[in-house]
């Protein structure tokens, strides 16, 4: 669907990163998780990358607003969608993709997600838990501190709402004393306290290009069956 969206709403949601909401098109449908590309309309500048970017869907499609989230570089693109004013329009087309949710209910989803990596899983474990799908969820969820981490506070009222979800906020570098998360980067010990019956789950990745990697070989270290495993990168994230 190839369409005009209207931004309504712009917010930080995380050290150096924006959640950026549009009006949603009437019939637009799509399924949680996908993504679509979003095109700045006469920008007041331009790189060489051009106007247009590809963000994953991080509302749920049962939420009202259309939601994309991303870290703030200092490219032309990001500068230009920071300052954009509200009502200002820009082109979407979409939605894409099949990093999506698997349908078989008795099937556990463990989540191994970098930073901002999470935008899809969030639309996917919003809109399970809106469904009340019987999914058992696991999301370990790392960034550097926590206060990179986005999507905390919704992440906390999921759990609250779906019982078959639990949240790990993982700090791979530092955090504060009172921090409640877990510390270091994923690893086998990690999963396995988290994960009792590794060979049940669909296990999905996300993130930037070198986590993804370093978590599928984790996971097939740890004999995990590959045509589990399920991934997405967020290049230049």
């Amino acid at each position: 669907m190839l369409t005009n969206i209207q931004l309504i709403k712009k917010h930080v949601i995380a050290k150096d990163t924006m959640a950026f909401h549009f009006s949603k098109p009437e019939g637009f449908d799509f399924r949680a998780g996908q993504f679509a590309d979003f095109t700045l309309l006469d920008p007041p500048e331009t790189d060489d990358e051009g106007n247009t970017r590809c963000f994953s869907l991080v509302d749920a499609p049962y939420e009202p607003d259309l939601v994309i989230a991303t870290r703030m570089r200092d490219s032309a693109f990001k500068r230009v969608l920071r300052e954009l004013p509200l009502g200002t329009e820009i082109k979407m087309d979409g939605a894409y993709g099949d990093f999506t949710l698997h349908k078989t209910e008795s099937t556990p989803a463990v989540f191994m997600i970098g930073g901002i990596g999470v935008t899809p899983v969030r639309s996917m474990i919003a809109q399970a838990t809106h469904d009340k799908t019987t999914h058992q969820i696991t999301l370990l969820h790392s960034s550097s501190t926590p206060d990179e981490l986005p999507f905390v506070d919704d992440f906390e009222q999921l759990t609250k709402d779906n019982q078959k979800f639990r949240y790990v906020a993982v700090a791979s570098d530092s955090a504060p004393d009172d921090w409640r998360g877990e510390r270091g980067r994923i690893d086998a010990e990690m999963v396995k306290k988290y994960v009792s019956d590794r060979d049940r789950p669909i296990y999905y990745l996300s993130g930037p290009p070198s986590m993804v990697k370093a978590m599928r070989q984790l996971l097939v270290g740890m004999k995990v069956n590959e045509d589990n495993i399920r991934s997405e990168e967020f290049s230049g994230y």
